[in-house]
């Protein structure tokens, strides 16, 4: 399918990487471009192997007149000129997701797996939980023995593990893949045609990247399309809690013909899945999908889970559910919820000094990360601010009065929080995060939680998220080495 085709792919990221070199092994002639500088993209061109034509510093109208299929990353937006001009023209569109399930799927040139079988996409989305749900199903499959492939937006291109894991000469895998695990975006999904997931989950919807879509309502969509092609035999799991959620998954089942198995996940109620009562995770699933492996119910105490907050409390339920699905003993289930410590800026406890402690959630880049992890803290002094994406702040106002003692605030979002919010709670403003994580333990007593939950995105200041963690644990660490110094 792909051999001897002149395929542009846009974005010059780890997915565009990923997509260009596995396309440049199926034989097709691939040209990248990206609107960065060539210096700038010096690293992720050394990658590139060596057919793969490069273009930098713009996108060229004539490259992408000139494809016979277009690759684009998720960061690109679908409405660039270029784009819209090929599309115009009939030239296929897709993203890095549809073109590892073409891949995979044995549509793209080469087998996966011996036995003439395909392995079975678990796909995941959500604004917020989806690389810790999809960790811990990756863990859970892997503990009960199954062969996976774990990739998508938790940082892991799927093209990149699916040429690394058949290797050179896209050769037959030498074991069978039993499951792709992809945690997915709303910007991925915005490009799929046939990418059809056995298991579908969609944890939560709240607002996010209002700076990308026109409306809450597109981004709702976007998100909704992870079960767009799926059929009986299929399963989708939807969070019972989520109001939002479960009006779009009502309205999008109900003009298909062939609709999936659908099961939830709730902290408030009994249903049909898994669900919190008492502190005790009940599963109810019928015999006829869990099959004989599961001699009982899935019962764990919540505080058994080693990950702490109430979201993850949400995530280990969906996580538990499509584990189960998917064949897993309860026993590989339970473990790893007891050892899973949990991910890198993810609600990560950092250190203590004078009894006040000093929580990374860097991740959380929406007001509905902020939401989620201030439910589980008292006592707040919390830190946020960087990029706006067109957020609306105002809704975490009665939270912020009830949780949050002092709210520092950073980045150039710094204002229009302020605006928002100021008036919950003593409000102050810092330059960067040294001077913020300083002026957070001098508003602190002992058990109270000092909180690094931005809310917002984090280029304004930082090279990713990741970095502004990492920047936040230094300057705690540092503080708690000065502090020491000044006992002695």
């Amino acid at each position: 399918m792909f051999k001897d085709k002149n395929i542009l792919v846009v974005g010059l990221a780890r997915s565009g990487t990923g997509a260009a070199n596995l396309l440049s092994e199926l034989g097709a002639r691939v040209t990248i471009t990206d609107t960065k500088s060539r210096s700038v993209l010096e690293t992720n061109i050394k990658r590139l192997f060596p057919a793969v034509k490069v273009m930098t510093d713009g996108n060229p109208s004539e490259a992408f007149d000139a494809a016979d299929m277009i690759v684009i990353s998720p960061g690109v937006p679908l409405d660039i000129p270029p784009l819209e001009s090929a599309k115009a023209k009939g030239i296929p569109v897709i993203g890095e997701l549809e073109l590892a399930y073409m891949v995979i799927s044995r549509k793209g040139g080469f087998e996966t797996r011996p036995y003439n079988i395909v392995p079975d996409f678990i796909g995941i989305t959500g604004t917020n939980g989806k690389s810790t749900t999809t960790t811990l199903v990756d863990l859970m499959l892997k503990e009960a023995g199954f062969k996976t492939l774990l990739g998508g937006n938790i940082g892991i291109a799927l093209t990149e593990e699916i040429l690394k894991f058949v290797g050179a000469g896209l050769k037959p895998a030498p074991t069978p893949i039993d499951y792709i695990v992809a945690e997915i975006s709303s910007f991925q999904l915005e490009t799929i045609k046939e990418f059809w997931p056995k298991i579908a989950v969609l944890l939560n919807i709240t607002p996010d990247h209002l700076d990308r879509y026109h409306s809450m309502e597109e981004y709702i969509y976007a998100k909704a399309r992870i079960f767009e092609n799926q059929t009986a035999g299929d399963f989708l799991i939807l969070n019972a809690d989520d109001p939002v959620l479960m009006e779009v998954a009502n309205e999008k089942l109900e003009t298909k013909s062939e609709k999936p198995y659908i099961f939830y996940f709730s902290r408030m109620r009994e249903v049909e899945g898994i669900y919190l009562k008492d502190g005790i995770i009940y599963c109810n699933l019928p015999e006829s999908i869990v099959g004989a492996i599961h001699e009982s119910p899935l019962r764990i105490n919540a505080n058994e889970i080693r990950i702490q907050g109430v979201h993850n409390i949400e995530n280990a339920m969906a996580a538990s559910l499509v584990a189960l699905i998917a064949g897993c003993p309860l026993d590989s289930v339970r473990n790893a919820l007891r050892q899973f410590p949990g991910l890198e800026h993810r609600l990560e406890f950092v250190s203590e000094i004078r009894g006040v402690k000093f929580i990374n959630d860097s991740k959380g880049t929406n007001v509905g990360a902020v939401a989620k992890s201030l439910e589980g803290f008292n006592n707040v002094i919390l830190i946020m601010g960087g990029l706006d994406k067109g957020s609306d702040f105002s809704v975490l106002k009665t939270l912020v009065r009830q949780k949050v003692k002092t709210l520092i605030l950073i980045g150039v979002a710094k204002e229009k929080i302020a605006k928002a919010l100021g008036g919950a709670t003593e409000t102050l403003k810092a330059d960067n995060i040294d001077s913020a994580v300083e002026l957070s333990l001098s508003k602190a007593s002992a058990g109270d939680v000092v909180l690094l939950s931005p809310g917002c995105a984090s280029f304004d200041m930082f090279q990713d998220f990741e970095d502004r963690g990492r920047k936040f644990k230094e300057a705690v660490i540092q503080l708690k080495i000065n502090n020491e110094k000044n006992k002695l």
